[in-house]
């Protein structure tokens, strides 16, 4: 069980309208007074807003990973609402490669209050890694449903895009797409499987003009950030086991299992469970009997 975060030194804080981000500024309904925990990221970093549905699939959770793997060494930052599903994938993501990433809270900021519950430990690692959580509400306040949109409003007006990965038709998602573009920012879809409930809504997005992302240069594009020359290969997370980061550092192309366990030099033991645990994490998948990195 993690700490609880009032132990960790994190305290809470105003963050008066003066100190906001720069475009949260701009919108008409923005907010009288922020909370705030941790600290939020650095000076000419691009914020940008990543939501998705609660209820994500293996494809979503594995778009998600890869496309903010891409952004890795880019002065960008990952603005989400750490609910279930793609919020929390995002800001694991955004973990996993060091990029700075900052939780918008439909709740405050106190541990008794912190929505979802579940995601606490999650809360943890943002503060630890240097990252905010963020919230209207001074608290304690538990979140309720009209809090929703209004955490929303806030992921959307402070980013220079937002970027919708999964979402159906009834999705809450559409609700933060729909504000991106009343504040005048561009809205970034994933496109998802045909015939898929997950994807109706993010495919509707497309059709009606949303910009479609196919791969990490399509967002660094949005943002307005130039493209190196060069494409680095993708960082790997900063908390691997040994295991996990020799697996990783063989996977320079599709390999049968038997050829990842010679590569690593690894027992079948130490290779399996390392596996097991890169595969659930999306940082590889298994296609047609070979093992290989998204």
């Amino acid at each position: 069980m993690p700490l609880p975060i009032r132990q960790t030194g994190w305290a809470m804080r105003q963050l008066p309208p003066k100190e906001f981000p720069d475009l949260l500024k701009e919108i008409p309904d923005k907010p009288a007074m922020l909370y705030i925990r941790g600290q939020m990221p650095p000076k000419g970093h691009r914020l940008l807003c990543v939501v998705g549905s609660r209820a994500t699939s293996i494809y979503g959770r594995r778009a998600c990973t890869s496309l903010i793997s891409g952004l890795a060494n880019y002065p960008v930052a990952i603005v989400s609402g750490m609910a279930l599903g793609i919020d929390s994938e995002a800001h694991k993501a955004a973990l996993d490669v060091g990029l700075p990433t900052v939780a918008v809270l439909p709740s405050s900021l106190d541990d008794g209050s912190i929505y979802p519950s579940t995601n606490k430990a999650l809360a943890q690692r943002i503060l630890a890694r240097g990252g905010a959580l963020i919230s209207e509400d001074r608290g304690p306040h538990k979140a309720a449903i009209y809090d929703f949109p209004k955490r929303n409003r806030i992921s959307a007006g402070m980013s220079a895009a937002a970027l919708i990965v999964e979402a159906g038709e009834k999705s809450g998602t559409l609700i933060t797409a729909r504000l991106a573009l009343d504040y005048n920012r561009e809205v970034l879809a994933v496109p998802h499987e045909l015939g898929k409930e997950t994807g109706a809504g993010v495919n509707r997005l497309i059709r009606e003009g949303a910009t479609l992302v196919q791969k990490s240069e399509d967002i660094l594009q949005a943002l307005g950030l130039k493209e190196r020359g060069s494409p680095a290969q993708m960082a790997l997370p900063t908390d691997l086991t040994e295991c996990e980061a020799k697996i990783l550092h063989a996977m320079t192309e599709p390999l049968v299992r038997d050829e990842v366990i010679e590569r690593g030099a690894l027992s079948a033991q130490e290779a399996n469970i390392a596996l097991s645990s890169l595969l659930i994490r999306g940082l590889i998948v298994e296609r047609l009997g070979k093992i290989e990195r998204p």
